[in-house]
């Protein structure tokens, strides 16, 4: 008999014994993986979650949400970030491994982080080597015993990693960070912000060279990242704020302002100490800016902020006990003007002043910001140009800049008189602003004593613009619809022809701007850097652009038009350059300005092109000098060298007459009486010689 198959007298049976074993050794098993499922899940649970509010000149803009996860023996970090500029959505996502200590295992980026600027790029750590690909290409690379994974402003999470990882380990000077450079963390300071009715304490740090320049971090005791004041990846403001903390927007931009100018004045007064005596400039030839003859072998005499004499060695008196700055062989020049400025960082400051602009204009800023970058400049307190503000105004669109709005006529008299009692020169008109809230501005305005410059916004043309009341116009662009015949269709694919300014249309526009002596800042600089082609380096048309720091590089050179489409852009450049040479003959006032570009190198390329244009050198010259003191009524205090006049002078090796290009050759700046060395203020500022 079957002994397997038998049963005993209590129906037990070896098969069933067997298979109880099993089940229980199955269940056993099963809850073994449970248990082992459970400690995994409990390991890879968020340790840390948050959320950040995205703004950009204060407008909330989008959104950060991060997580932290504890995995094994170390943190997964992940962000989502998005934001929408004006119409466009800028994504970007991010993954941050680390050991328990913080050093990272890898990082990965991918997304926008401006309008116009994408990144994708990884760091794999393994031992003591890094594998590093950015946009395809990829480089291995030794690392030090100490580093951080981290690309520029965005995600904001990534930041405080960095700030967590340079505590934990008591890091001190510059940190390497992968895939490129290093920054330093350096405590700047505690403030006390209410929010919610409480007071809260914060440490204030600065992270130096992750952008140009510097940024403002907030902490908590936690070591929570509060708060963000930055520039995005167009130099644009942008601030990142801890949810919960969005109420204290404006007192972090002004704190930020503060740390940032006092910084600033620090190194102005180790640069260029206040000068005891009379300052005497001799034997350069003088270019005086008011269009005469040169004046070889002069003499300029300068006292406190102001020139006191100037004029041919012979005509001048030089008072004892002056310095005498022997500049035999030099070229003076007025201190120029850039009317077409962002300031959106205090490093704008000195960058300008080494490229010899000592007065700009801001159309379009953060009211806090701006109002106190002004104040310290004009009062002497930090290191930067006199500042004259145009104060922006947008209508309501999905393409709306900045927080000052007007939907209605009333909006639109507070906004004009909030600029005004701020001391405000202009306002500047938006793109979204609606025709009937033009001419409130515009009335507002006028009825104050401000003019008005800007857009033109969607719908009109610039004839109707001007009609509303608007004074000035910003950027060449606008002209072209109303100097072309009414019959002008584009051909697709094919480059327009050249503008005929003698067609009714032409004449007609020009005699208008002429009879209400519109004043154009036609921005040049800021369209040849956009539409020219990507074959073709930035560098060999801007020399500026092979000087830049690091963190400015790809921003300004990875940019130009396909070679397919060059010709069509090399047309709008060229029609571009003749209405601007059309204007000027006819006698329509021209100010040289930037909308930024390569800081303080641009302001040469505008200059340069309104030579080939049809200027003559002294005519450009005029455009960034006497032009613009005379529309901001201000000729009788600069604008050109002259008894009385503030002490704004550049010192050039070369002259600038016989080649405008010689205006490049600038070693010296004086501003407001005080001298600085362009050399010294370029490097401070991370640009190459």
């Amino acid at each position: 008999m079957n002994e397997s198959a038998e049963a005993d007298d209590r129906g037990y049976s070896p098969h069933a014994g067997l298979s109880m074993r099993r089940s229980n050794l199955l269940l056993c098993f099963a809850f073994l993986l449970v248990v082992l499922a459970s400690s995994a899940v409990a390991q890879s649970q968020a340790v840390e979650t948050g959320k950040f509010r995205l703004h950009k000149f204060e407008q909330p803009i989008g959104e950060e949400t991060y997580t932290i996860k504890q995995e094994k023996d170390g943190l997964i970090v992940s962000s989502t970030f998005l934001f929408t500029d004006r119409g466009t959505e800028v994504p970007l996502k991010a993954e941050l491994r680390t050991r328990s200590d913080l050093t990272p295992i890898s990082f990965d980026i991918e997304g926008s982080v401006s309008r116009f600027s994408t990144i994708d790029s990884s760091v794999e750590i393994k031992d003591n080597q890094a594998l590093i690909t950015e946009n395809k290409t990829t480089r291995h690379t030794t690392v030090p015993t100490r580093f951080f994974t981290i690309s520029g402003y965005a995600p904001t999470v990534m930041q405080m990693m960095l700030v967590r990882y340079i505590q934990r380990h008591k890091l001190t000077g510059p940190v390497a960070t992968l895939p490129n450079g290093d920054v330093t963390l350096e405590l700047r300071g505690k403030d006390k912000i209410k929010i919610a009715g409480k007071d809260v304490e914060l440490d204030r740090y600065s992270i130096s060279n992750l952008i140009w320049g510097r940024e403002s971090l907030w902490f908590d005791s936690a070591q929570n990242l509060v708060a963000v004041v930055t520039v995005d990846g167009e130099f644009d403001h942008f601030e990142s704020i801890r949810e919960g903390y969005e109420s204290g927007l404006s007192f972090f931009v002004l704190k930020a302002v503060a740390d940032g100018m006092q910084r600033l004045a620090e190194f102005s007064r180790k640069v260029s100490p206040d000068p005891k005596t009379a300052i005497v400039i001799s034997g350069a030839t003088l270019i005086d800016g008011n269009g005469g003859p040169p004046i070889p072998d002069s003499v300029v005499v300068i006292e406190g902020d102001r020139i006191i004499a100037a004029g041919p060695r012979d005509n001048v008196v030089v008072p004892k006990r002056a310095k005498v700055i022997e500049a035999r062989g030099k070229f003076l020049l007025p201190g120029l003007w850039d009317m077409h400025a962002h300031f959106e960082q205090v490093e704008w400051g000195p960058t300008y002043l080494a490229a010899g602009v000592t007065t700009v204009r801001d159309v379009g800023n953060e009211f806090e910001f701006i109002t106190a970058v002004r104040d310290a400049l004009n009062a002497g307190q930090s290191l930067g140009p006199r500042m004259l503000l145009a104060g922006i105004i947008d209508g309501e669109s999905n393409t709306s800049w900045g927080i000052i709005r007007a939907s209605a006529a009333a909006e639109a008299e507070a906004a004009v008189n909030r600029y005004h009692k701020a001391g405000f020169q202009q306002i500047k008109i938006y793109s979204s602003v609606e025709p009937p809230i033009i001419e409130a501005i515009c009335a507002a305005a006028h009825k104050l004593g401000m003019t008005v410059t800007g857009h033109v916004p969607t719908g009109l043309n610039a004839i109707q613009a001007v009609e509303a009341g608007m004074d000035q116009i910003n950027h060449v662009e606008y002209l072209l619809p109303v100097l072309r015949p009414r019959t002008f269709r584009p051909l697709q694919g094919a480059p327009a022809p050249p503008l005929d300014f003698k067609s009714p249309e032409a004449q007609r526009a020009i005699e208008f701007f002429k009879s209400h002596n519109t004043v154009i800042d036609p921005t040049l600089a800021v369209f040849e850097w956009t539409l020219h082609s990507a074959e073709k380096p930035f560098s060999s048309i801007e020399p500026g652009a092979g000087k830049l720091p690091r963190q400015l590089n790809g921003q300004i050179n990875n940019t130009g038009v396909p070679a397919s489409a060059a010709p069509q852009t090399a047309a709008i450049l060229d029609r571009f350059y003749s209405i601007v040479g059309a204007l000027h003959k006819a006698g329509i006032p021209i100010v040289a300005g930037t909308d930024q570009v390569v800081p303080g190198f641009s302001l040469y390329r505008e200059i340069e092109l309104y030579v080939k244009s049809g200027f003559t050198p002294m005519e450009a010259i005029q455009a960034a000098t006497i032009v613009p003191a005379r529309v901001m009524k201000l000729d009788k205090e600069s604008g050109t060298i002259a008894a009385g006049k503030r002490a704004d002078i550049l010192v050039l090796d070369r002259d600038p007459l016989d080649n405008i290009r010689n205006i490049r050759t600038g070693k010296t700046v004086i501003a407001a009486g005080r001298i600085y060395d362009t050399a010294q203020l370029w490097q401070s500022m991370g640009f190459k010689p």
